[in-house]
């Protein structure tokens, strides 16, 4: 990853502009995510600028779940910039970042530091619901599956996701 390339991404609030399936579900998203105050307190505590680089399309509930809390995190601390490229266009640094090795799974966080040297990734669901959805989930038929999925998220809020984020950039910072 280089500065150029980088800038090439699109921001968020441009990314909601294309988005064309779950159109209504992003925007809403987009609209009521919030980051707390300790949380805002621990992103602002870590040194170094971090330039973060989402990996998604539209249609993954996932990615509607969670990039829209990581854009109101970027937006709330001066070192974190974030920006968006489409999976599909980007089968490089995709197939860079599989999940378990061998999935392309969405949302992708690459964290490239102020040089643009890659210092860990997150993804793509947080840790509590990706366990359970690799075991138990995968029991259940598809919509039953994807239901529970929503359901955790919308429990969660984005803290769990925030949480395993902001451990990923102080292990980095560090």
């Amino acid at each position: 990853m280089d500065e150029k390339r980088f800038r090439t991404a699109v921001t968020f609030s441009r990314y909601l502009e294309t988005v064309e399936k779950n159109r209504e579900r992003w925007l809403s998203l987009a609209r009521r995510a919030v980051v707390d105050e300790p949380t805002l307190t621990r992103a602002r505590a870590i040194s170094g600028m971090w330039h973060v680089l989402a990996l998604t399309e539209d249609w993954c509930g996932d990615a509607i779940n969670t990039l829209p809390v990581f854009d109101r995190l970027a937006g709330l601390v001066e070192n974190i910039e974030l920006r968006v490229l489409l999976r599909d266009e980007n089968p490089d640094l995709m197939d860079a970042h599989l999940t378990n090795g061998k999935s392309r799974s969405i949302p992708v966080l690459i964290v490239y530091d102020a040089e643009f040297e890659e210092r860990g990734w997150w993804g793509p669901r947080p840790a509590p619901i990706q366990e359970w959805f690799m075991t138990e989930g995968m029991k259940l038929d598809v919509k039953d599956r994807y239901r529970e999925v929503r359901r955790y998220y919308a429990r969660d809020e984005g803290r769990t996701t925030l949480d395993e984020f902001l451990s990923l950039l102080e292990g980095a910072a560090a």
